[in-house]
């Protein structure tokens, strides 16, 4: 086990240089031209750890009992905004993965969960307002997540296992996240006759831990 020093982290946030790029750099992204590229800090069989910069989405807010209920108006707003439904009228390739924040509720609790589709990298900079008032341009922060990828479609009960396989490898080597929330990625058009690639994320708070020899071996203690 290794917890990464705050002077190698730094170092990552500097010289990295992935941000949104072609699809042909990630082998699990293949319908879209441009994906949300990564740093890979560390692998092992239960986790990854990886290193974001910051980019900007087009997100939008729904409050609602479940991701399933709240999935199919979010994304029809989302996609309005990339079809023209923005102020200079501009039709916006659609990228990967689709990002959801979602909230960590009780089952029968409302709760805010917010869908985000990323911008490629040339509307980065600048990119157009929407028109519609319930669609916003948000920029995240770089962070480093904590990641657990799957073969199930998006949906609560997939998200929730995945959720706890993924606290239950972080817990045994102490790693810490943010609670009360953790993002649902999507590569994949929803389909029930193929296999897809989704991923659960928890944001590391603090130096990210990694738990196996050969994250000891890519980071050697001087």
């Amino acid at each position: 086990m290794i917890c990464l020093t705050g002077f190698v982290t730094l170092l990552l946030i500097f010289t990295a240089e992935a941000r949104v790029g072609d699809s042909s750099q990630l082998n699990f992204c293949s319908e879209t031209e441009q994906c949300l590229l990564f740093d890979s800090i560390c692998n092992s069989t239960t986790y990854e750890v990886r290193h974001y910069e910051s980019v900007k989405w087009v997100s939008t807010d729904y409050k609602s009992l479940s991701m399933e209920l709240m999935m199919f108006q979010s994304f029809w707003r989302l996609y309005g905004y990339i079809t023209g439904e923005n102020e200079e009228g501009k039709k916006i390739d659609m990228t990967a993965p689709v990002l959801m924040k979602i909230p960590e509720k009780k089952i029968f609790q409302q709760g805010v969960f917010t869908m985000s589709f990323l911008l490629p990298a040339e509307y980065q900079n600048n990119p157009p307002q929407p028109t519609n008032k319930d669609v916003y341009i948000q920029e995240m922060p770089a962070m480093n997540v904590y990641v657990r990828s799957h073969g199930d479609m998006m949906h609560t009960f997939a998200d929730k296992k995945h959720c706890e396989e993924l606290s239950s490898a972080l817990r045994p080597v102490n790693a810490k996240y943010e609670k009360g929330f953790h993002y649902g990625a999507g590569y994949n058009r929803p389909s029930w006759n193929k296999k897809c690639h989704s991923e659960v994320w928890y944001v590391v708070e603090g130096d990210p831990v990694c738990n196996n020899s050969e994250a000891d071996d890519q980071n050697p203690e001087p």
